[in-house]
């Protein structure tokens, strides 16, 4: 039996949705800023329809569990949790700053990424990772909200060739050249539901997965406190 997962993220500016039946993926992605409620659903219909399956019939739900917008990140948790709990599916949360590593590898094949997404007031949602030989990621360090002029001062140098992906080099766009190692300028922007749905099925093989009732976002700074569904504190 094929492992069907679908993934779900409105965490950034993006909006996608992607469904994965074994091998296959179905997905739907677009840059929708403050359109994520009124986009989101339709595309989850969408891609259950291409394949001709009921949520029911899934083994997991995944979504971006940020960092992200704070805005987005409760959006997109908030309609997964719904989903998940109405069709008793366990969830799986995919870090935003991961899918884009893997978007990296997708779209460039690159195995070293640093993933930066501009988090406002002055900083950046930051994480370095390496493709392991399986095609899962390493993530070297830890993922963290954090200054620019902070980061130059604590990343460790190298000797890899690193890809960036994420609008922080957009942002801050006199990092690149700043960095103690050779990197280099990527075009993933947002994190994807098609990379999601790759990272959720080692998730899911190693059995690491939440009930709807359980799942959380995370937003790396410690001052937002997250209420789950009603009743379920």
């Amino acid at each position: 039996m094929s492992t069907k997962i679908l993934a779900v993220d409105t965490a950034t500016e993006n909006c996608s949705v992607a469904l994965m039946i074994g091998d296959d993926v179905i997905s739907r992605c677009e840059y929708a800023p403050r359109e994520h409620t009124t986009k989101i659903l339709p595309m989850i219909d969408a891609v259950l329809a291409d394949a001709g399956i009921k949520l029911k019939q899934l083994d997991a739900l995944a979504y971006g569990r940020g960092p992200g917008s704070f805005t987005g990140v409760r959006i997109g948790i908030g309609i997964a949790q719904g989903l998940a709990f109405g069709a008793n599916l366990p969830m799986i949360g995919v870090s935003t700053l991961a899918a884009m590593a893997q978007g990296s590898f997708r779209l460039h094949q690159a195995e070293h990424v640093l993933t930066a997404i501009d988090a406002r007031m002055g900083e950046l949602y930051w994480a370095q990772y390496q493709r392991k030989t399986d095609g899962d990621w390493l993530l070297l360090g830890n993922e963290q909200v954090i200054a620019p002029d902070v980061l130059l001062a604590n990343v460790q140098a190298d000797q890899n060739t690193w890809l960036t992906a994420g609008t922080g080099w957009e942002a801050y766009p006199e990092l690149l050249s700043q960095l103690p190692f050779k990197a280099q300028l990527g075009s993933v922007l947002y994190p994807d539901s098609q990379d999601m749905v790759h990272l959720a099925q080692y998730a899911f093989a190693r059995g690491d997965m939440v009930t709807a009732e359980a799942a959380s976002p995370v937003y790396l700074r410690d001052t937002v406190t997250w209420k789950k569904l009603p009743g379920r504190e």
